[in-house]
This record gives C-alpha cells, sequence and structure tokens, in this order.
C-alpha cells in the first residue's frame, strides 16, 4: 500500500486496523495449524485492495490448535490500540462451518444499534467477512474451524474509548471497513458518535441533544434536569450528526453547547473545530450589528480573542438581547442544512455561557425542555 499520505504539507504513515490483525492473526494460526511448523509473516489483502505483510508474534502449535499474535500499528493516526497485541486461536471442527467469537479482551455487545446482536462478540461485520475467507482460503471448503480472537490489553485499553458509551464492555472492538488507518481522516472518530446516536435511536427514542463535549453533557443533566440517555456527543462534526438524525428518522434535535462553539453554526459553519474555520468574532459583530448595537461596542468585540472577552463587553454594555437572536439563527441554519430531508426533525438550540447559565434559545427554554421529560 502506499505508507503515507500528506495533509497540510506534512507526511503522515498509515497504519492498519484491528480488523487486518485479527484477519491475518487467524490467517497464519490456520496454517501453522495445518502445516504444524512456526511461520514467522504472513500477508492479508484488504477490504480495499492494499496488501500488507504483517510479522507473526508469539506463535504456539500443538495438534489440536495453534494461536498468533499481529501487533496493531495505528500509523500516525491517534489510536487507543496502537501497538497491542490482537491474538487468534485456530482449531478444526468436526463440520465445515466457521465459527467465530471473542475471547479476552474483546468487548461483548449489551445494547442493541450497532448492527451486532446483544451478547455478541464486539467484531463488526467486515472483520467477521474478512477472517472468515482468510481461513476459508486455508482449510479449503471441506473443513470447518473455531476462530477466537482476544486481546490481553483489550479491557485497560478499552477504557480510553467510546466502547462503554456504546454499551461494549470488557474490551475493544475488532473494526475497520477498509482495513487501513489513514491518518487525519476523523472517520473511525465519527463513526463511533453514528454508533452511539444509532443505538439511541434502536431504544426507541425519537428526540435527541446533540452536545459538543462533555461541558454540553453536564449542563444537560445539572441545569436543564433532563435524562443524560437523550444526550449524544457530537464534537466538532455537527453537519454530519445532523444528517445522521434525519438518516435515522429522528423527529426533534436540540443542539445544546456553548456560546463560542454554537456561534459557527450561526454563520454556516458545520465543521467546528478551528483548523477548518473561524468567524467567530465576525459573526458575533454581524448580529450585534442586526440588533442595532453601539458602533463604539462592534469595534471593541472584533478586537477580542475570545468570546468570553466578548461576552463580558456585551454584558457590561446590556445587549444580550443577541444571544437568543443567535440562537435562534443557529436553529436555522440547522433546518437549512436538512432542508431536502422529505422528513426533517424539528431543529432547535440552546446555548449557555461558562458559569452554566442559559444566554438564549430558539423557544422558550420551558417549551424546549417539555418534550423530553
Amino acid at each position: 500500500m502506499d505508507e503515507v499520505i500528506w495533509h497540510n504539507g506534512k507526511a503522515y504513515r498509515k497504519g492498519y486496523t484491528t480488523g487486518s490483525c485479527a484477519t491475518a492473526a487467524a490467517k497464519v494460526a490456520a496454517l501453522m495449524l495445518l502445516r504444524q511448523q512456526i511461520i514467522d509473516n504472513v500477508s492479508i489483502v484488504t477490504p480495499s485492495g492494499a496488501t500488507l505483510h504483517l510479522n507473526v508474534e508469539r506463535p504456539l502449535i500443538s495438534p489440536a490448535q495453534a494461536t498468533a499474535a499481529i501487533r496493531k500499528d495505528g500509523g500516525d493516526d491517534v489510536d487507543a490500540t496502537d501497538g497491542m497485541l490482537i491474538f487468534a486461536r485456530v482449531s478444526l471442527r468436526g463440520d465445515p462451518a466457521i465459527v467465530i467469537d471473542g475471547g479476552a479482551g474483546v468487548g461483548r455487545v449489551t445494547r442493541n444499534g450497532i448492527g451486532l446482536d446483544i451478547g455478541q462478540a464486539a467484531i463488526n461485520k467486515t472483520p467477521r467477512q474478512t477472517i472468515e475467507a482468510a481461513v476459508r482460503e486455508v482449510i479449503g471448503p471441506g473443513r470447518g474451524a473455531d476462530v477466537e480472537i482476544f486481546a490481553p490489553e483489550g479491557e485497560e485499553r478499552a477504557r480510553k474509548t467510546y466502547n462503554g458509551r456504546l454499551g461494549i464492555l470488557g474490551g475493544i472492538s475488532i473494526i475497520g471497513t477498509t482495513g487501513i488507518v489513514t491518518p487525519m481522516s476523523e472517520e473511525s472518530w465519527k463513526s463511533s458518535l453514528s454508533l452511539e446516536l444509532g443505538m439511541k435511536r434502536a431504544e426507541g427514542r425519537e428526540r435527541v441533544i446533540l452536545v459538543p463535549g462533555n461541558h454540553g453533557e453536564r449542563f444537560v443533566r445539572e441545569q436543564l434536569g433532563l435524562d443524560p440517555g437523550d444526550v449524544v456527543t457530537m464534537s466538532n462534526f455537527v453537519g454530519y450528526m445532523l444528517k445522521e438524525t434525519e438518516r435515522l428518522g429522528f423527529r426533534q434535535v436540540l443542539m445544546v453547547g456553548h456560546f463560542g462553539k454554537l456561534i459557527k453554526v450561526a454563520a454556516g459553519i458545520f465543521h467546528t473545530h478551528s483548523h477548518i474555520a473561524d468567524g467567530r468574532m465576525e459573526t458575533l459583530v454581524a448580529w450585534l450589528a442586526l440588533c442595532d448595537a453601539p458602533h463604539e461596542l462592534m469595534h471593541r468585540v472584533a478586537a477580542c480573542l475570545t468570546t468570553e472577552e466578548a461576552m463580558a463587553l456585551i454584558n457590561d454594555a446590556g445587549w444580550q438581547r443577541v444571544y437568543p437572536a443567535i440562537a435562534r439563527r443557529v436553529a436555522e441554519r440547522m433546518t437549512e442544512l436538512l432542508r431536502f430531508s422529505p422528513r426533517p426533525p424539528r431543529c432547535d438550540a440552546l446555548l449557555f455561557s461558562f458559569d452554566q447559565q442559559v444566554l438564549g434559545s430558539s423557544r422558550p427554554v420551558a417549551e424546549l425542555t417539555e418534550a423530553f421529560r
């Protein structure tokens, strides 16, 4: 495979997924079992068509089974599973079936909504297919095999992932749709957030509260007194998560966040990380102008570096009326993004300050929260 991608003029090294590790480990364990000899390296073709040549670690053979491990390499991507060993243990069956399960360190599914049955090992669809195909290639059509995927460090590493929120308990997930980890892609992060959203819908919820992060979740719980079960983190992926709510058929979306984050949405910025776009002060000045604020205040706000600094000036000058206007515009932007949907959800927004006070909302707060009680 091409080993690097370029992003902002810098080369980033690609890696490979836990699914690729599990596939390679299962393939080489099956080969060692049939040949009854140690094998030091193995090659697989990923779902994206890239060929990986991987070193084998901890090989172990007996007449009845063989075990091998592949070390996960996430490349230059931020990855909680980077560097850990993914093992496969293979034994032959008396029938032609290939049965794949998870062992120690591979999580178990405890909630609906992620495409796996409750009680199953958290080995996603694509890795299951590639594992089965790799083992079948080795053992042929007439034999069957039991394949156990395990990861001794998995339970501890999983604490750094979203698995607990997704109802995957006891370890990591074996994932990967392409088999390759692409640095800077953000795809795995977005997929995790989308999975959580899907689980809420699978529970029968038709209303959801999107928040940028922990501050928003705490505000919903402590200040609004609403069920945290209605809350899903969207991080910076505002547009992506809004479109996911529409795809999944939610009827109402309430976006709750700090003013400095959600004001970007009022400007039509649907990826709110600062490396994508900013425009906070320009947007704030524009709305102050629409509210007929004095030119002197607008000039002072334009010179601010943070929204907290700007808010202090606005509050001292008594122009808090700008906050509800911006909240309404955020809700309008949300609705505009989903304007081509045949059944778009009702969209609302609520903005709060760092001291956990409501600044403005697209509708009265009591009206917004009533539907969630």
